[in-house]
C-alpha cells in the first residue's frame, strides 16, 4: 500500500526535527567498542482477572483508533498505559535530573510526563511531577518550530509569531476521551549506558503535560507512574528520537515475572543486540510491515499456526493486513495476553482440548476457555504452540508463555479471541517473555531469539 501524503509530510519533518536537534555520532565507550543505552524495565503484575479487563480495554482502546478521522498534525490515537501488565521505566529529565517512572509502550509515540509549573514546591514530594521551572535545560518548542507540527495541538490554537515566548502547546487525545495536553518540550535526558557510564542527551522532545484526565492516563491501570514512554515507529517516539545516535533500533528481554525473586527485564537501545549471538545465527528475523491507517504499531506477518507440530487449517486471509487497515498482527508491550481472531482462536482451542491429558479443575474458570489441574506436577505436559511467520521464520514459545497460572496448581490458556473484524492480532507481553526481541527500524525486521536473554 502507497504512503499517504500525511505520512509522506511527517517523514519530511522528522529529517528537519533530527538534522537540527539530534544528529550526532553514535557514542563510542573507551576501549572502542559503541556503547548502547541499558534501561531497566519494572514490571507490575496484576491478578488474570484484572489482566483480562485492562487488556480488554486495552484493545477496544488501540481498535477504535484505527478508523479515527486524523489530520497532518495529528498522530494516531494510543492506547499507552491502558493495560495490566505493564513495564515501566526510570527516566531522569533536566538539569538537575528528576527521576520519574514512565510506562514503557511500543503502541505510542508520544513521550510525556505529568509537570507542575510551581515557583515554590515544597508541598510537591520528590518524583511526583517534573518540576519544569527546577531545570535549567527545560526549553518548550516555540509554535513555529518544525517540530511543533509533529503533535496534535488544540482546538482554536493560534501561534503568534510575532512573540518571542509563544510556546507549543499540545493536546494529545485517547481514543476512550482520556487527554493529556500542556507544552511540546525539548529537554536533558540522563540515561546508563552499557559501559556503566551516565549519557547526557540533549534535545529530547517531551510533552510537559499540566493537564491530565481519564482512565487512560490516571487511576488503577496506570499504577503510580508519571507519564509514557512512547516507543512506536512515529517520528516523535524515544525510539526515533535517539534513533541516528543509537543504530535506530531498540530491543528488550521480558523475563519470567512469575519467578522469585523476578529476574531483572532491560530494554536496550542501540546496535549491541547484534552481539547476543556472535556468529551462531541465533536470531530470527521477520519483516516488520506498516499500516497507512495505524502507522505507530509495529505489524508482522503470521502465515500459519501448528500445534504440537500439526499445521492447522486455518484460512490465510484471517491474518490479512486489508487495504482499508483492518486485520494484521501487531506486537504490543502494553497487552499481556494475546489476542487472535476469532475462527484461528476456536481452531487452537480446539487442537488444543485434542492434546491435553490432565484433568479439569474442580472451579469454573469463567475468564478462560481452557484450564488444566496440574497440582502434584512439576512439569506437566502441555501442548507445544508455535507461528509461521514472514520472512521464512519461526516462533515457538515455551508453553509458560500461553498457559499462565491464575491460582494454585491451575494453569489455563492465555488466548482469547478477537470478534470484531476490523480488529487486530496482538501478540501480547507473557507471550513475548524469555526472548529478545529486537525492533530494527533501518532493516524493517523485528528480530527474536531465546539466547541471551532467555533462562536456559
Amino acid at each position: 500500500m502507497a504512503l499517504p501524503f500525511s505520512s509522506l509530510f511527517s517523514l519530511l519533518l522528522l529529517l528537519m526535527f533530527f538534522v537540527t536537534e539530534i544528529c550526532n555520532a553514535l557514542p563510542v565507550a573507551q576501549n572502542g567498542t559503541v556503547e548502547y543505552l541499558k534501561l531497566r524495565l519494572l514490571h507490575i503484575k496484576a491478578s488474570p482477572s484484572e489482566a483480562i479487563a485492562f487488556d480488554f480495554h486495552r484493545l477496544s482502546v488501540l481498535f477504535s483508533s484505527l478508523h479515527t478521522s486524523q489530520s497532518l498534525k495529528s498522530p494516531v490515537v494510543s492506547g499507552a498505559s491502558t493495560g495490566s501488565g505493564q513495564y515501566f521505566v526510570d527516566l531522569r529529565l533536566g538539569t538537575p535530573p528528576q527521576k520519574l517512572l514512565l510506562v514503557a509502550d511500543t503502541g505510542s509515540d508520544l513521550v510525556w510526563v505529568q509537570c507542575s509549573a510551581c515557583r515554590d514546591c515544597s508541598r510537591h514530594s520528590p518524583g511526583s511531577s517534573f518540576l519544569a521551572r527546577h531545570s535549567t535545560t527545560f526549553s518548550p518548542h516555540h509554535c513555529y518550530d518544525s517540530a511543533c507540527q509533529l503533535v496534535p495541538l488544540p482546538r482554536h490554537h493560534r501561534c503568534n509569531h510575532t512573540r518571542l515566548h509563544s510556546p507549543c502547546r499540545y493536546e494529545y487525545f485517547y481514543a476512550d476521551g482520556s487527554v493529556t495536553s500542556g507544552f511540546f518540550s525539548k529537554e536533558t535526558t540522563t540515561l546508563n549506558t552499557s559501559s556503566g557510564r551516565e549519557a547526557r542527551l540533549k534535545g529530547i522532545a517531551f510533552g510537559c503535560a499540566f493537564r491530565i484526565s481519564g482512565p487512560s492516563v490516571s487511576g488503577d491501570s496506570f499504577n503510580g507512574a508519571h507519564g509514557v514512554m512512547g516507543l512506536g515507529r512515529g517520528p516523535i517516539s524515544l525510539s526515533a528520537q535517539l534513533g541516528r545516535r543509537f543504530g535506530n533500533k531498540f530491543s528488550y528481554c521480558l523475563m519470567d515475572h512469575t519467578l522469585s525473586p523476578p529476574p531483572t527485564s532491560y530494554l536496550l537501545i542501540g546496535g549491541a543486540q547484534n552481539d547476543v549471538a556472535p556468529g551462531k545465527g541465533r536470531v530470527r528475523y521477520t519483516p516488520l510491515h506498516t499500516n497507512p491507517f495505524s502507522p505507530t504499531f509495529y505489524y508482522i506477518e503470521i502465515q500459519s499456526v501448528s500445534v504440537d507440530g500439526v499445521k492447522l487449517l486455518i484460512d490465510p486471509s484471517v491474518w490479512a493486513l486489508d487495504e482499508q487497515g483492518n486485520g494484521g498482527t501487531i506486537v504490543d508491550s502494553g497487552t499481556t495476553l494475546t489476542f487472535l481472531p476469532e475462527p484461528a482462536y476456536r481452531q487452537i482451542l480446539s487442537a488444543m482440548k485434542r492434546r491435553v491429558r490432565l484433568p479439569s479443575p474442580v472451579e469454573p474458570t469463567p475468564d478462560f476457555d481452557l484450564c488444566v489441574n496440574v497440582s502434584g506436577m512439576e512439569h506437566p505436559s502441555l501442548p507445544r504452540l508455535s507461528f509461521k511467520l514472514g520472512g521464512d521464520s519461526v516462533f515457538s514459545p515455551p508453553p509458560r508463555n500461553y498457559f499462565l497460572d491464575i491460582e494454585e496448581d491451575v494453569k489455563c490458556l492465555a488466548l482469547q479471541a478477537v470478534m470484531t473484524p476490523s480488529g487486530f492480532s496482538v501478540i501480547g507481553n507473557l507471550m513475548q517473555q524469555g526472548f529478545l526481541l529486537e525492533f530494527d527500524k533501518d532493516r524493517t525486521r523485528l528480530g527474536f531469539s531465546r539466547h541471551g536473554c532467555a533462562l536456559p
